[in-house]
């Protein structure tokens, strides 16, 4: 079971999470191209126009212990109108292929409807096949670029019904 605690991403755990997710993308960018590590503005994380969140989980001896991190930050509105940009999502490797990245990212979706999101977006890297295997999963599809990310060659879109 995984629960979440909304941190800003200068928290030092969240800054730890996101320093590990940096390199593992340096690491895993296709050879010829360099990774740029973008500069995480923590004001654009503050609600209530955006979050970030730990995912809470166990470490490798089984302890409770912070495994992941993730947030939505609001970006300009596009064709469905108010639009929460996902950011950030990591976990880490141990704690992969047993839903702690989808419980992430639908909680993350959660806040962004009742934020009053009607569309979450996201940019990534094709890659990146097991994110875009959950993102597909999640109902994500492609959409025009929003924005000039060098890291990135795929943006996804997902429409949002209001919140009950």
């Amino acid at each position: 079971m995984v629960t979440f605690r909304e941190a800003m991403p200068t928290d030092p755990t969240a800054a730890a999470l996101l320093d590990q997710y940096f390199a593992a993308r340096a690491d895993g960018f296709p050879s010829g191209r360099a990774y740029r590590r973008p500069t995480v503005d923590a004001a654009q994380f503050a609600p209530p126009g955006g979050v970030f969140l730990l995912l809470e989980g166990e470490n490798l001896a089984g302890e409770p212990a912070d495994v992941g991190c993730g947030g939505i930050r609001t970006i300009p509105d596009g064709p469905l109108g108010s639009r929460r940009e996902v950011k950030h999502v990591w976990v880490q490797p141990h704690a992969r292929r047993i839903g702690a990245g989808r419980s992430l990212m639908l909680e993350l979706e959660r806040r962004a409807r009742e934020s009053g999101a009607r569309e979450l977006v996201l940019d990534t890297h094709d890659a990146q096949t097991a994110a875009g295997a959950l993102y597909a999963s999640l109902g994500f599809a492609p959409v025009e670029p929003f924005n000039d990310n060098p890291n990135a060659t795929l943006w996804l879109g997902k429409p949002l019904a209001p919140a009950d």
